[in-house]
């Protein structure tokens, strides 16, 4: 096992370590066991020593602060919270369908994950600190250097005060009940539910109040949503719409893309997510291209700020089927059908109809 993580999971790359789960290993749990935990990268895994590993807390803040993680434990209140992270290129694979986007990994439905984690809460560390008036922004800054960043530099990025001040966002050193692993940023990691996982910085060393989002390439050049028609080997700092919260989400879990089926009644299950701490209210599934929908029953989300799963079961004829499903969240928004207009130079942020294409066989054809 490399990292810790199933044989079988869908690698992207090594070096940085990439890579995704199966489809079925997230179907039907609410939590991601750690061997199947989705784990994006722009470094190297640094393995850090836990009883010399150290934050800082600076920037406009009246106090500043070095912290060890004895004196975070000891000094803070303790928070479970279950949360989802999600990848910005989560289903790119829909996108790459249209048109290719050079220098991407092809991140297909399940850079998408969830877990308890335990920690405590940002907000507390920064009262501690006290912040100035002109605070506006909380950087992040972990010790992995990132080759691909223009000049090579330290994973960073940034999160608006009020988001940095909300009770949910964690410094976390457990997941799911275990001590955080190297792999997901032990010993400690900062956790921004509701956000893309890319503003989650792993193995914080370094917490700085800015008056202005980051300068870090992460914040200032990557993970922003350019225009449609933009040259992205032309994007500069603050360029285009940098990416924040996740988008209402659903993807198909069970059956797997490509799968041979029995004809008859068949299970269908997936996941679904909504952004800035709203619900999804509906899921429904369609084999006949949206002419007609199923509605699927919804689990109840462990959190807020957490997936919820669904199921349906349908009846399918042979031949070849595809298995599409939308969710709609309590907000009334809901997801657009196609990815073409979704289209951008990086990837990011596809929310479109979920897909699976199955071959339906009858009786006779599935024994001979």
């Amino acid at each position: 096992m490399v990292h810790g993580k199933r044989n079988d999971m869908i690698v992207h790359q090594q070096e940085p370590y990439n890579a995704e789960p199966p489809r079925a290993a997230l179907a039907d749990r609410a939590l991601t066991p750690l061997d199947a935990f989705y784990s994006r990268n722009h470094g190297p895994i640094p393995h850090i020593d836990q009883e010399t590993w150290r934050v800082r807390v600076e920037g406009l803040v009246e106090h500043q602060l070095q912290l060890s993680l004895a004196q975070l434990r000891e000094t803070f209140e303790q928070q479970t919270l279950v949360a989802t992270l999600q990848c910005a290129g989560n289903r790119r694979t829909g996108l790459l369908e249209i048109r290719d986007i050079p220098g991407e990994a092809p991140w297909g439905a399940t850079a998408t994950s969830t877990a308890e984690w335990t920690g405590i809460r940002l907000s507390d560390v920064l009262g501690a600190a006290g912040l100035e008036p002109t605070a506006g922004h909380v950087e992040f800054v972990g010790p992995d250097i990132a080759r691909d960043a223009k000049p090579p530099q330290p994973y960073g990025s940034s999160i608006p005060v009020h988001k940095a001040s909300s009770g949910e966002v964690l410094l976390a050193w457990a997941m799911n009940g275990e001590p955080l692993p190297a792999v997901h940023g032990g010993p400690v990691r900062v956790v921004v539910p509701g956000y893309i996982g890319a503003r989650s910085v792993k193995w914080v060393q370094r917490v700085t109040v800015l008056e202005q989002p980051s300068d870090n390439y992460f914040q200032a050049v990557a993970y922003r949503l350019p225009p449609v028609d933009a040259d992205p080997a032309a994007g500069g700092p603050g360029q285009g719409r940098s990416l924040a919260s996740v988008t209402l989400n659903s993807e198909i879990l069970t059956p797997d893309d490509g799968e041979l089926l029995p004809a008859g009644r068949s299970r269908v299950t997936g996941y679904a997510i909504a952004p800035d701490g709203d619900s999804v209210a509906r899921v429904e599934v369609s084999v006949d291209e949206g002419r007609t929908w199923h509605q699927a029953g919804i689990q109840a989300p462990p959190s807020a700020w957490a997936w919820c799963h669904w199921q349906t079961a349908l009846e399918l004829a042979p031949g070849d089927v595809q298995i599409v499903a939308r969710a709609r969240s309590n907000a009334g928004d809901t997801q657009p059908e196609s990815a073409e207009a979704l289209w951008n130079p990086k990837g990011y942020m596809n929310n479109s109809w979920a897909r699976v294409q199955v071959t339906v066989r009858d009786a006779e054809e599935s024994s001979s």
